[in-house]
């Protein structure tokens, strides 16, 4: 017998709510949320992880109004799970169950006044006492199949309307095809991107999949470094998603990478000055101007190069300011710091703050490998080799994509050319180089 689907709200990997606490969101859904549904009868059915780019595509409106359950944690006052509480609220007059971790989260003032159930955080930022809180969130969707209105809109608006006639056996079978799609990109990818491309042909016209499927093909290319693949279809994707900001950022990275720079630098600035500044915004935009600094370094045009080595460190600099939890454009900052003709002294009051901003990262659990690799290059930059090939082998470890260890490597030659010309050579970064190379060759 097929079970009701529930709906879950909810932010994704670790997280810090108001009081700073860290709280591992993935735990909670499986330990917590998960189980409880399912103790209640129901079947638990998860936002699309895309939604932390900001992106809401058609499925996830689906999902919100035909699900016949929803759970919502609003632990972190995260403005997704709001906006999409909103929605489920405008459209569904029961049946949503809200929870939030109790001891470091106010809910806010107009969510408040709702019968919200707490749960218990343990020092590690998992749920506990996970089986008096299953069972009372079990308790609670229970409830709920019986329940008068919980939506304050159908509370206090009399005669707003329902949905109960929407056919949610078609909205179902959609959910489970596109999960096969990316099932079936998942695998494109590690045959090159002549198997994503047939992916792609097979997927039909660009405007009628749903936008998670074509960020996920969009991201398919990118790892298999096929910049005029990704720049091409965000020509063909429909228009509110292509001006996302995620979609807008990996379009400025493809166009730079694709030797378009002057359309990269513009697609970024009108970014930032439409949505705001960001770090990954100003780290992209960083890149841009530190790739045309290299150019022009071989075309032997020092006061140009001069100029553009300035600008990309003025680039990465806005971007770690404006967020000092992201590493990647402090670290980019520091190494061009280096290469300058003098170093800039700049450097030596920044190197502490991304290193603290990128342990932070990763004690608080499931590091990436950018996060490795920033303590690479300091550790280069500090000539301390225990601590490279430590970090090396934590960054080998999580290498996604090729261009990622090509990055790295690049800069460790920019370091290890630049020290050679002052006299102060670090031998052995060259053998860190050469494994870097080696596993971007692996994932080409």
């Amino acid at each position: 017998m097929t079970r009701p689907l529930c709906f879950v709200l909810m932010p994704f990997g670790r997280k810090p709510d108001v009081s700073g606490r860290i709280v591992d969101f993935d735990r909670v859904y499986r330990e917590l949320i998960a189980p409880a549904i399912e103790q209640a009868g129901l079947e638990p059915l998860r936002a699309d992880e895309e939604m932390t780019g900001g992106i809401i595509h058609k499925p996830m409106f689906e999902r919100l109004i035909l699900c016949e359950y929803a759970v919502a944690d609003l632990t972190t006052a995260n403005a997704n799970v709001f906006y999409e509480l909103g929605l489920r609220h405008a459209v569904r007059s029961w049946s949503t169950v809200l929870l939030f971790a109790a001891g470091g989260s106010q809910l806010p003032f107009d969510v408040a006044p709702l019968r919200a159930l707490p749960y218990g955080l343990a020092a590690d930022g998992g749920p506990a006492d996970v089986v008096t809180a299953r069972a009372a969130l079990a308790t609670r969707l229970s409830e709920a199949r019986h329940a008068d209105a919980d939506s304050p809109v159908y509370q206090l608006v009399d005669g707003f309307p329902d949905v109960q006639r929407l056919k949610t056996d078609v909205f179902r079978d959609r959910v489970r095809y596109s999960e096969q799609l990316k099932a079936q990109l998942a695998a494109a990818r590690t045959n090159g991107v002549a198997a994503i491309r047939d992916a792609e042909a097979a997927l039909g016209p660009i405007a009628d999949v749903e936008s998670g499927v074509i960020v996920d093909l969009f991201l398919s290319y990118r790892s298999v470094k096929a910049w005029n693949d990704m720049i091409a279809l965000v020509e063909r994707m429909p228009r509110p998603l292509a001006k996302t900001v995620l979609i807008q950022e990996q379009l400025g990275l493809a166009l730079n990478r694709a030797g378009r720079s002057d359309e990269a630098e513009r697609v970024l600035l009108d970014l930032i000055a439409q949505r705001g500044p960001s770090s990954e915004s100003y780290g992209i935009l960083g890149r841009v101007y530190k790739d045309r600094w290299d150019a022009a370094v071989k075309r032997s045009e020092p006061m140009l190069a001069r100029g553009l080595l300035e600008k990309a460190i003025a680039a990465y600099l806005k971007g770690f300011e404006t967020d000092w939890r992201d590493a990647y454009p402090g670290i980019n900052a520091v190494t061009l710091m280096e290469l300058k003709e003098k170093p800039d002294p700049r450097r030596r009051g920044l190197v502490p703050v991304v290193r603290y901003a990128v342990e932070r990262r990763i004690a608080a659990g499931e590091p990436d490998y950018w996060d490795h690799a920033t303590l690479v290059e300091l550790s280069v930059l500090g000539e301390d080799q225990d601590a490279a090939e430590s970090s090396l082998a934590d960054a080998l470890a999580c290498v996604r994509e090729a261009w990622e260890p090509e990055t790295t490597a690049r800069n460790l030659a920019l370091i290890r050319e630049t020290r050679d010309r002052r006299g102060s050579a670090v031998p052995w970064a060259t053998a860190i180089e050469t494994q870097l190379l080696r596993a971007a060759a692996a994932r080409s």
